[in-house]
């Protein structure tokens, strides 16, 4: 029996590349008192079998570029500062288009990446294929190639970071099976052994790959991935490969290509992939193997050959499938766990461990040593998954889909098609009469736009351009602005929060005055100690000790955890999770008074029911709680009805809106409207690491209230340092043709000075809109704001737009408050 500490400040469970990453990067912030703990050998999951790519693929977040950069530039140098070699080589890596649509896609993409820090470029078709001349790309439109990218040896490269960690004073135990996380009062304080040790610690970390969801089900910790087979074939020797051939990727083949020992190595990330294990891993399964089912993947290798049918004639040396795990959104599984404290986790890279590794591993040991992560993380949060994706059912049926999703061709509005049908508002079957075509967000099935009929509810073409439903959406949002819409937007987080200490939570946590009389809705923002986002949201008191927080479903997991990880060991607070039990149903638009007249007794009037209230009222024979607010930029209610009650009220609504041109409103047009407001929402337009001093919502910001709020003197910081140098702005384009979604570079005078964060269509306006940071060298006055030559890139051409501080739409308000 191995004889370990008995305490150690950090355990790592799993010695892995994210393991060993992990414990490379605590030590690099002074860390020195960290225990990895291997199961078996370093490697011996998945790490050991991996292709090794260090290649960027299409990244479309900050976050995303940033992992990537430090583990390329960290492993292109690590051999350098351990002596242990890594396998690195910056042989090139080569993504080919054969379709308009995935060259305008890659097009709008590689502008963002270069911004940030990767030199990806557009070949020629000849370029191409010089580059690649053992393949067949005839029919490519054109390449998109990074100079710097490339493969490195899996087993080298973690050794390598485990003699780096070693080096940094961390202490590596193999043949170690952790058999439980030991907590306390929701703390994680150690761990216990196969064997009956116990190591207790300050920090536990589980870095165990495919098997971390049964490791943190023993804790009751939410870890939703799932093995899936994996495959690739490696042919025997191929006469003249260069083992500097760049690595190519395809996703029209669903298939990468790069030199493997003189031979070729063809990597399959097929659709309608075979989940392995639902029931568990095998806890000895270790340099395992998977017997290969010729039968499934027969066809996805013809196709993967297609690319390089010179290869047909040779050998094959190796068909090997193994086990890689997935998560059901395709985003790693990163930070503390919601259900104990101190107990963080780093999983689910969906088989890109070793190009992620350390980019994560960086992330969650400044998260460790700082107490907050070092970059955007609200799409990677392992908060952000509820439980019934990590059921058995779940990860059957969307396993299968994750593979091909990863590698295939992808669009802005294209979701996932299984384990759907889950989160279904009560007015789910009304929706689809009216025409609804459903898309997914966060589990919750939700009517993206609506067609004239239920036949014509379907995509019948995606695309980055104009699909078949954007004059039906249009039709929505001139509904919002000349008459009135009815929305189901049940999917909002919706928590009561009540007690004597209620108000001291709410206080506390919000960056507005929520200290209000009851019938107040407060706009705020919650920010942590550096002044970054954690939410925005409404917090409306409904009596002197109990509160109504509203906030995005986006954000239901990471709202709630941050109002349990802030009530004080001496309050008492209770706070109920009110979604599944209520119906949100939106009324918005000009008439949207003279609709809600006519189904209440209620006095609907502007001096009666002021903006930013709230009062129960009468919907004909229920009781409701009408808010007066908007997320569209109209006069409008938001109706939080009783489930049992939301059906007979929505046909009361859709019968008595007739007159008034009542149409049914999906998400692509609240996105339209708000968009025309310039309205912000976390974890779409602002994130963790931006403050709403820069985000423009500063009026939302009460530096004086009284007992201050977390996050008060980091904000107040910035305030006093006057105009900010960086600031988010509005903007149109003024050629109506052209369509924003996000990650637009934005020039100044010919200056590249930031990018769109989200995009869409004002309909109203006449033009795409989106909002997006700018960053100067100086203050960016309202002066440069106004008087500036302003464009957006779309896809290599620059066109030219408006940009305000000021919402471009009512920017007075007026139609709100009337």
């Amino acid at each position: 029996m191995t004889s370990l500490p008995t305490h150690a400040q950090t355990v790592i469970i799993g010695g892995g590349s994210i393991g060993c990453n992990t414990a490379y990067h605590l030590t690099k912030l002074g860390m020195s008192d960290v225990v990895v703990l291997e199961r078996n050998q370093l490697t011996s999951g998945t790490t050991w079998h991996a292709a090794g790519l260090i290649v960027a693929g299409l990244l479309k977040t900050e976050a995303e570029c940033e992992i990537y950069t430090h583990g390329r530039d960290l492993y292109a140098s690590l051999e350098q500062e351990t002596g242990v070699p890594t396998g690195f080589r910056d042989v090139g890596y080569l993504q080919i288009a054969n379709n308009a649509e995935r060259v305008h896609e890659m097009r709008r993409l590689a502008p963002f990446m270069r911004r940030h820090g990767i030199n990806i470029h557009e070949v020629s078709p000849q370029e191409s294929a010089d580059l690649f001349p053992i393949g067949d790309l005839s029919d490519v439109m054109a390449g998109f190639y990074i100079p710097e990218d490339g493969r490195a040896n899996p087993v080298d490269l973690t050794m390598s970071l485990a003699k780096g960690a070693r080096m940094g004073g961390a202490k590596i135990f193999e043949g170690v099976t952790v058999c439980e996380i030991i907590a306390s009062n929701g703390t994680a304080t150690g761990v216990r052994t196969a064997d009956g040790q116990t190591i207790t610690a300050e920090n536990v970390v589980i870095c165990g790959g495919m098997w971390s969801r049964q490791l943190g089900a023993k804790a009751g910790i939410n870890l939703p991935l799932q093995a899936a087979e994996h495959y690739y074939l490696i042919t025997e020797n191929v006469p003249g490969l260069s083992r500097d051939l760049p690595v190519l990727e395809d996703p029209s083949t669903y298939t990468y290509y790069r030199e493997e020992v003189g031979g070729l190595m063809l990597g399959l990330f097929e659709p309608g992939a075979a989940p392995w294990k639902l029931d568990g891993i095998p806890e000895d399964f270790s340099f395992g193997e998977i017997e290969p089912d010729w039968d499934r993947v027969g066809a996805h290798l013809e196709k993967a050959y297609s690319r390089v049918p010179s290869t047909l004639d040779i050998g094959v040396r190796k068909l090997f499938c193994g086990p890689e795990s997935f998560t059901p959104d395709l985003a790693p599984l990163v930070g503390e766990t919601p259900e104990l404290r101190k107990c963080f986790v780093a999983c689910g890279m969906n088989s890109l461990g070793i190009l992620n590794g350390a980019g994560t591993g960086n992330v969650l040991a400044h998260w460790i040593v700082d107490g907050h992560p070092p970059i955007d993380v609200t799409g990677i949060n392992v908060n952000r998954f509820t439980r019934h994706e990590a059921t058995r059912a779940f990860r059957r049926d969307r396993g299968p889909e994750l593979l091909g999703k990863l590698f295939g061709q992808h669009y802005h509005n294209e979701g996932f098609e299984t384990a759907r049908d889950l989160k279904r508002s009560v007015l789910h079957d009304r929706l689809a009469a009216s025409g609804a075509y459903f898309g997914e967000g966060h589990g919750w099935e939700m009517p993206d736009w609506f067609a004239p009929s239920v036949e014509q509810a379907k995509i019948e073409t995606y695309s980055w351009h104009r699909q078949n439903w954007f004059d039906w959406h249009a039709e929505e949002h001139r509904a919002a602005r000349e008459d009135v819409i009815i929305m189901d937007m049940s999917a909002m987080s919706k928590f009561q929060v009540e007690g004597p200490d209620a108000l001291a939570l709410m206080s506390r946590l919000s960056c507005n005055d929520v200290d209000v009389e009851a019938g107040r809705l407060i706009y705020t923002a919650w920010v942590n100690e550096q002044g970054g986002f954690e939410a925005d949201l409404t917090v409306t008191r409904l009596a002197d000790d109990r509160f109504m927080v509203v906030v995005g479903e986006n954000s239901h997991g990471h709202t709630l955890m941050r109002m349990k990880r802030h009530i004080s060991e001496a309050e008492v607070v209770v706070i109920t999770d009110l979604t599944p039990a209520i119906t949100q149903i939106n009324i918005h638009g000009p008439k949207a008074r003279q609709l809600m007249e006519k189904v209440t007794s209620a006095d609907m009037s502007n001096e009666a029911f002021a903006f930013m209230t709230c009062q129960d009222i009468d919907v004909g024979y229920w009781m409701v709680k009408a808010f007066r607010v908007t997320f569209v930029g109209e006069l409008g209610w938001e109706l939080q009805v009783p489930s049992y009650a939301a059906v007979q009220i929505y046909d009361l609504l859709k019968e008595a809106g007739k007159e008034f041109g009542l149409r049914d409103a999906g998400m692509q047009t609240l996105n339209s409207l708000r968009l025309e407001k310039a309205y912000r929402d976390f974890g779409l337009d602002v994130d963790n690491t931006d403050n709403p001093i820069e985000a423009g919502l500063g009026f939302a910001v009460k530096l004086d209230k009284p007992g201050g709020f977390i996050g008060r003197d980091a904000l107040a910081a910035i305030k006093e340092k006057g105009v900010p140098s960086t600031r988010m702005l509005q903007f149109l384009l003024q050629d109506p043709e052209p369509l924003l979604y996000g990650n637009e570079l934005i020039y100044l005078d010919g200056q590249e000075v930031g990018y769109m964060q989200v995009g869409g269509y004002g309909h109203t306006l006449g033009g795409a809109v989106g909002i997006g940071f700018v960053e100067l060298d100086r203050p960016l006055t309202a002066e440069i704001v106004r008087t500036g030559n302003w464009q957006l890139e779309v896809a290599g051409e620059r066109h030219l737009a408006t940009a305000s501080l000021r919402p471009l739409f009512d920017p007075k308000m007026e139609r709100i408050k009337c």
